[in-house]
């Protein structure tokens, strides 16, 4: 398929309306067959569940262009059971996991002509939401419902290479210690968004979350979950209920046991242990692993050995053994990488 005339190597990381995209309502009980439209805009009542409280939830992943020139997908299947214990959690239906994969494929299919040629370092970014949409002033959940997927292409989420960034310990909580910061909801995102614009505007990246029970214990950022590596090359990621169950991270951990014969260990992480790690990274579907050189504690600088010039080394293995097992440089395991054309 001809591409569309797109400078892909100048994209940003936004928006750009594509050609179609995927919408199927629930009513009554029940999901209809769904189908790709060309009308990009939302009509509803004023009065609709997600605009009165919230009840939204989302997904994030892409599609590229392999070196062999096929268009694949990466573990569609994670976000479709993702979304599910999402939707459980918000009191919403369960959108079929298998409607979910197939719905993603004909989105990729529908707008391949916007899928960037492999090299370009961009992709297509593939967003699946779910909100209430019928009219709700008591507080309830709505009783029906809408499932859409768009696509926007867009370019690589760092220019000129991946640079380690300076993050802040947060007097903010992301998350409640019972709450919902497991599933990809909308209102968790909202919550953030005083505390990264506060965190730019004091020359911060990012944020990191402490537990909000004992404020002793690293949970994640507004969007991504933490991956650091040990002096003696051991892998470790932060175990907690109010983590959100990252798909990056949990591919990383696999390639850092299978692939690499690292040892990993998920398991609490005390802030108070930072000062001992070599190499610190965030792990997310938009740039994968972004390193980090530095964290501030409140005017205590905590620097990691790696340095602020470039990815540690065993992080940039991760990095560059998944991103080739993406695109599909390396042997993927079996189901990860499913091929749309």
């Amino acid at each position: 398929m001809e591409k569309k005339n797109i400078d892909w190597s100048n994209l940003g990381f936004g928006y750009m309306e594509t050609d179609y995209r995927y919408v199927s309502n629930f009513k009554n009980g029940a999901w209809d067959e769904g189908a790709l439209i060309t009308d990009a805009n939302i009509t509803m009542s004023e009065c609709a569940c997600v605009l009165q409280y919230a009840q939204t939830i989302f997904e994030g992943l892409k599609a590229y262009t392999t070196e062999d020139g096929h268009i694949v997908c990466f573990r569609p299947d994670l976000n479709a059971s993702r979304l599910a214990d999402s939707a459980k959690r918000l009191e919403m239906p369960v959108f079929p996991e298998d409607k979910f994969v197939d719905a993603v494929k004909q989105v990729v299919k529908a707008n391949a002509s916007y899928v960037p040629p492999f090299g370009s370092g961009a992709t297509l970014y593939l967003r699946p939401y779910m909100f209430g949409s019928n009219a709700v002033i008591g507080v309830k959940p709505a009783t029906e419902y809408q499932f859409r997927v768009f696509a926007t292409p867009v370019g690589p989420y760092f220019k000129g290479g991946a640079k380690p960034i300076t993050i802040r310990v947060s007097d903010f909580d992301r998350a409640a210690p019972n709450g919902t910061g497991h599933i990809k909801a909308g209102l968790n995102y909202a919550m953030s968004l005083h505390a990264i614009v506060s965190a730019h505007e004091e020359g911060y990246d990012e944020n990191m979350y402490l537990d909000p029970q004992t404020r002793t214990k690293v949970e994640e950022t507004g969007g991504a979950n933490f991956l650091f590596v040990t002096k003696d090359g051991k892998v470790v990621t932060p175990k907690s209920n109010s983590i959100l169950p990252s798909i990056t991270r949990r591919s990383l951990v696999y390639v850092a046991k299978e692939y690499l014969g690292l040892e990993v260990e998920e398991r609490e992480v005390y802030l108070d242990e930072l000062k001992d790690f070599a190499e610190c990274g965030l792990c997310g579907t938009a740039a994968v692993i972004s390193p980090v050189g530095k964290v501030v504690d409140h005017g205590k600088e905590i620097c990691f050995p790696s340095g602020m010039e470039e990815m540690g080394p065993i992080t940039k293995k991760l990095y560059e053994t998944l991103t080739g097992i993406q695109m599909g440089k390396i042997e993927a395991p079996e189901g990860w990488i499913v091929t749309i054309e």
